[in-house]
């Protein structure tokens, strides 16, 4: 994976509860989600829909970014996941035929 960082956003459903994050590592880290070995916060409030991703070339960038969105209001957040993904897709289906295994 590339030198940066990544915001990405969980989700239980659409216009659900909703887990932000930061991460060097998208898909390790959103298969460890997916996979209950995340954070006990994902795995407790079943939070394993990835719904949105920014990419950023620095982690510092991308830490920066996560605290910002963790601080805004809930509505922020939905117009945030909406204005790229109006369905609240699952993207890691979309982006790997929704199999749980490791890409």
């Amino acid at each position: 994976m590339e030198k940066g960082g990544w915001v990405y956003v969980m989700a239980n459903r659409y216009r659900g509860g909703v887990y932000v994050g930061v991460t060097a590592d998208l898909i390790a880290r959103v298969y460890q989600h997916r996979t209950g070995e995340g954070s006990d916060h994902v795995a407790q409030t079943c939070r394993t829909l990835l719904v949105y991703a920014e990419r950023h070339e620095g982690i510092e960038a991308a830490i920066a970014r996560e605290k910002l969105v963790k601080k805004w209001r809930r509505e922020w957040k939905f117009a945030l996941i909406e204005a790229e993904n109006p369905e609240w897709n699952d993207l890691w289906d979309v982006w790997f035929g929704g199999d749980n295994a490791r890409p």
